[in-house]
């Protein structure tokens, strides 16, 4: 393979990827890679949504490759929101027992609980009108103070 020419696999461009990394638009698969020791800065604004009790920061991460955008929420906030939500459902209901239970006290935290959090797809915000998503700090390979908006053009 020629100096800076990605690598081809099954047909597909590849840098730094594998099988399990989708391709880009351009065909390309690029790689995320997880941290291998967590941001100690980031795991300190999750330290202090948590002891704030405050759902006002707003953050976007990538991890596995995924761009997520939203705000942030105590563990507890987002447990009993969570709850709330399959708690209304009709064939969910039964599940909601296991976010009632208090979270385990940590250290420090291991997760970021986004609500109202978007997963950034191309030009579009998916769900359109926001989710709760648990991400390991451990699986964040970027991020950045601040959600994006995502444009319907």
């Amino acid at each position: 393979m020629a100096p800076g020419h990605p690598e081809r696999h099954r047909g597909v461009p590849v840098l730094a990827g594998s099988d399990t990394d989708p391709p880009d638009r351009a065909g390309v698969r690029i790689k995320s890679v997880p941290m291998s020791k967590p941001d100690k800065l980031l795991i300190d604004i999750a330290a202090r949504v948590e002891s704030a009790q405050s759902s006002r920061m707003s953050l976007t991460v990538v991890t596995h490759g995924a761009v997520i955008t939203g705000r942030l929420a105590p563990e507890s906030v987002w447990r009993k929101r969570v709850s709330e939500v399959l708690t209304d459902s009709a064939d969910l209901s039964a599940f909601s027992a296991a976010f009632d239970a208090p979270a385990e006290k940590e250290e420090a935290p291991t997760h970021l609980h986004f609500h109202v959090a978007r997963i950034l797809q191309g030009t579009m915000g998916i769900p359109e009108t926001g989710g709760m998503y648990r991400v390991a700090i451990e699986d964040v390979s970027a991020w950045t103070v601040g959600d994006f908006s995502y444009s319907d053009h």
